[in-house]
């Protein structure tokens, strides 16, 4: 399993996810968003239907009959009722993926970067686990060594 890390800095998270989603989808993948605050995950929903005019990016908040049908489905809990291989840990706190997952990852900010560094350090003990360390550096994306 892959984690990536995301320090948000420039950007809020719902952006950050949308751009991230596009390329899930982009690869064809589904992807579950979790958040433990409602009012992030409807953010994030605008955020996804308006993050580009020409190809939005259907989704849903879980807890209805069309969950499953979700490309990108919104949710408090690690159930990929979508079936989606990716996740995405929204609010900076770290959950148990389990073995159902491909690639996870993990956004951050200042008010979480004791966890995140906490689960970084915890997940380099995990056998087979590749980590990875993003960081906004004037609007781009770069992987830190």
């Amino acid at each position: 399993m892959r984690v990536d890390f995301y320090q948000l800095s420039r950007d809020p998270a719902p952006a950050v996810v949308a751009m991230l989603a596009a390329k899930v989808r982009q690869a064809g993948e589904r992807l579950l968003v979790v958040a433990d605050d409602l009012d992030l995950l409807e953010a994030t929903s605008q955020a996804l239907w308006e993050a580009s005019p020409e190809a939005f990016l259907a989704n849903g908040i879980a807890g209805d009959e069309h969950d499953a049908r979700q490309p990108i489905l919104l949710s408090n809990e690690v159930d990929p009722a979508n079936e989606a291989r990716f996740l995405l840990l929204a609010d900076g706190e770290w959950r148990d993926p389990g073995t159902r997952f491909g690639r996870v990852m993990m956004l951050f900010n200042d008010e979480t970067i004791g966890d995140a560094r906490a689960t970084w350090k915890a997940l380099g003990e995990v056998e087979g686990l590749e980590r990875h360390f993003w960081r906004q550096e004037g609007g781009k994306w770069r992987e830190v060594a």
